[in-house]
């Protein structure tokens, strides 16, 4: 695992809830992009209020640790939005909104400003008989949605759901000949996310999905009924879908109920993962289901 050392070299609004970062200089150039639509990227920002002190991580055979005497970098997970290997850049969308690390750097973001990257993962990974896409998400999900339509051959159907908090937060989407995209005002922390809603009416129950492959993205608590109607409901194959938890509300929250359970209840948590029964999906969603039973 690589950790890239980056620098700001511009700043685009785009919308009122979002900001492009393009990040430049320093590692970059060695950065390899997955070309997957939807990699993603744990990045690293400065602990305090001096935005040049950027403490990074050293690699290590398990991934990396902070050097000793050093403040360890607050990690945030964003998904990439462009790379441009001929020009040493790599764009990354911020949603912006008044808390968060994340959010409170991009919003003063200027260049020069340095950033920690480490190398991509992607997620998006269609069958070799894709004729038909559907791709949901919320605004979190909306940089990777842009980029996986971005890359769809033209013969490719795609229906693509984006649930924004309002008018404000539109953005213009690549153009695709075969592409269909409706956007519906919700969720994204102003009010409950319809995600799962939007899936159902998307995918009613029988509906044919040959040669089709469906994408949603968003509120990680939203998701756990859209990953059981997939794979439950209308009993696809696991590699027919992708299920991909951004953000969760009240995260630190979520952390400390979760540490106050009790030792046997946790265990049993962990159990699910080290000794799993079934495919990986069955098993996320019996975690899921315990973790809606325990109010978490």
């Amino acid at each position: 695992m690589t950790i890239h050392r980056a620098t700001v070299s511009r700043v685009q609004r785009l919308s009122d809830s979002m900001v492009r970062i393009t990040l430049t200089g320093g590692d970059v150039p060695d950065f390899v992009s997955t070309g997957v639509g939807d990699e993603y990227v744990r990045l690293f920002f400065p602990h305090g209020p001096d935005r040049q002190d950027l403490s990074l991580p050293v690699t290590t055979d398990t991934g990396w640790e902070t050097p000793e005497g050093r403040p360890t970098a607050p990690m945030r997970t964003y998904t990439i939005r462009a790379v441009r290997p001929e020009d040493a850049e790599i764009d990354i969308d911020f949603v912006i909104h008044d808390h968060g690390v994340a959010a409170t750097w991009a919003a003063a973001a200027r260049p020069g400003d340095p950033l920690g990257l480490n190398a991509p993962t992607g997620l998006y990974d269609p069958p070799a008989d894709l004729a038909r896409q559907v791709l949901v998400c919320d605004l979190t999900g909306l940089p990777a949605l842009a980029r996986i339509l971005e890359d769809t051959p033209e013969s490719v159907v795609t229906r693509a759901v984006v649930e924004i908090p309002d008018d404000g937060a539109r953005q213009p989407l690549p153009e695709h000949p075969r592409a269909k995209v409706t956007w519906t005002h919700g969720g994204n922390g102003h009010g409950p996310s319809r995600l799962a809603d939007l899936v159902t009416t998307a995918l009613p129950e029988h509906s044919d999905l040959t040669g089709t492959y469906i994408w949603v993205a968003g509120e990680t608590t939203a998701l756990r009924s859209v990953r059981k109607h997939l794979r439950k409901t209308l009993a696809l194959p696991t590699d027919r879908f992708k299920v991909v938890g951004y953000w969760a509300p009240g995260a630190d929250s979520w952390t400390e109920r979760y540490e106050a359970l009790p030792e046997d209840v946790k265990a049993e948590l962990t159990a699910l993962w080290d000794d799993p029964k079934g495919d990986l999906e069955d098993v996320t969603i019996a975690y899921e289901d315990r973790l809606t039973g325990l109010g978490l």
